[in-house]
């Protein structure tokens, strides 16, 4: 194999080497379920039933004392046949009993307790709910409710039943239930507990990275903006549009002789110029408190104003293409005394502000011309303090 031979043999070798597809990252590991690191046994669990509810009787009924002794004579029919086993006749006495006092706590308890015989602990949970309705004190409302919790796996609920139960009247048999209930339930509780802190903590740990993706997006946009005003440059005049310069009118900012906020002599620019020529009358800043001063800074700035830096300020120039901005600097260059018309305006105020101290701090100039009537009007120096050379010498 010649030269070229080898050397197509290596191209062709990079190539494929280049065309291989680059290795997909490994998918994240998907996170545990909340069930995945806590195992309960469920010893003795067992379907809940789903028969049709039995008959709960009439609690809007009136229950007179023969009505009360006829159920009280069910009663003991049922108690009796529950004690020879026969369930489904004691539940029907039991039933029968209860149609004819519906306001008996105890009957509902008594029917809960076959219905966990016969395994039947959504039913038994009907009978105690309305005994406990009945009878907030019931004990044998929650022992029984208890049991039927148990039956279903609801430690939780059954720890709590059962508790319940023995602080109103102790009992031995749901003492001992309630002993391999509760441990049960305290593990799933801390489990609970130990989710909701890691799901507390991913919410935080989101809202951070959330908080920190819009910093960064908001410093992007406002160093995009700084980049976008620096690269516009506006020749004669602030972008647009205000006739006659920044914003317009004879004699600088905001117009007319005077300027803003100086007198005469100041910022650079001829007739309604901004940037222009050379200063004329008016200015700004202009000098101490000149006619009409807003409220001029000392001198002129003929030499130490960055024109350019002031142009590419992007919040000046956000501000400037805002209509009311606009608006308001026309309305000023008509007329300068128009200007505390817009003292009380956040928006004006702060576009003004910001013009100032590009300008820098000076001394306090004058006010526009056309002020207030009701204004005092300006007193001459005071005569100076002490001895007096009247020349009589």
């Amino acid at each position: 194999m010649d030269t070229s031979q080898k050397a197509d043999s290596t191209t062709a070798g990079s190539s494929k080497e280049e065309q291989k597809p680059e290795p997909k990252p490994e998918p994240e590991p998907e996170p545990e379920s909340e069930e995945s690191d806590l195992e309960i046994e469920m010893d003795g669990v067992i379907e809940g039933d789903t028969e049709e509810p039995q008959p709960m009787g009439d609690d809007t009924m009136e229950v007179t004392d023969d009505m009360m002794e006829q159920a009280n004579a069910k009663r003991s029919e049922a108690m009796v046949a529950m004690s020879d086993g026969n369930l489904e006749e004691a539940v029907g006495l039991f039933t029968d009993a209860i149609k004819i006092n519906p306001h008996s706590a105890l009957l509902y308890a008594k029917r809960a307790s076959i219905y966990i015989k016969q395994k039947k602990p959504n039913a038994a949970i009907r009978d105690c709910d309305r005994a406990i309705k009945l009878n907030p004190d019931s004990a044998q409302g929650y022992k029984w409710r208890g049991k039927a919790h148990r039956l279903l796996g609801n430690w939780e609920s059954a720890a709590h039943d059962l508790q319940t139960a023995c602080k109103l009247d102790y009992d031995d048999t749901a003492y001992e239930m309630l002993k391999e209930v509760e441990p049960k339930a305290k593990r799933i509780a801390e489990h609970r507990r130990k989710y909701e802190r890691k799901r507390e903590e991913k919410e935080l740990k989101e809202k951070k990275e959330r908080i920190r993706k819009a910093r960064e997006a908001q410093e992007k946009a406002r160093e995009e903006a700084k980049k976008s005003g620096s690269s516009q440059s506006f020749p004669g005049g602030f972008p647009g549009g205000f006739p006659g310069g920044f914003p317009g009118g004879a004699g600088g900012f905001p117009g007319g002789a005077g300027g803003f906020p100086g007198g005469a002599g100041g910022f650079p620019g001829g007739a309604g110029g901004f940037p222009g020529g050379p200063g004329g009358a008016g200015g700004f800043p202009g000098g101490p408190g000149g006619a009409g001063g807003f409220p001029g800074a000392g001198g002129g700035a003929p030499g130490g104003i960055d024109l350019g830096s002031l142009m590419s300020d992007p919040e000046l120039l956000e501000a400037f293409q805002d209509p009311e901005v606009q608006m308001a600097f026309a309305d000023i260059s008509s007329n300068r005394s128009n200007i505390l018309k817009y003292q009380d305006n956040p928006k004006i105020k702060k576009v003004m502000e910001k013009l100032q101290s590009s300008f820098g701090p000076g001394p306090a100039g004058g006010t526009p011309p056309d002020t207030d009537p009701s204004q005092d009007p300006p007193q001459d120096d005071p005569p100076p303090s002490g001895p007096t050379d009247m020349g009589l010498d």
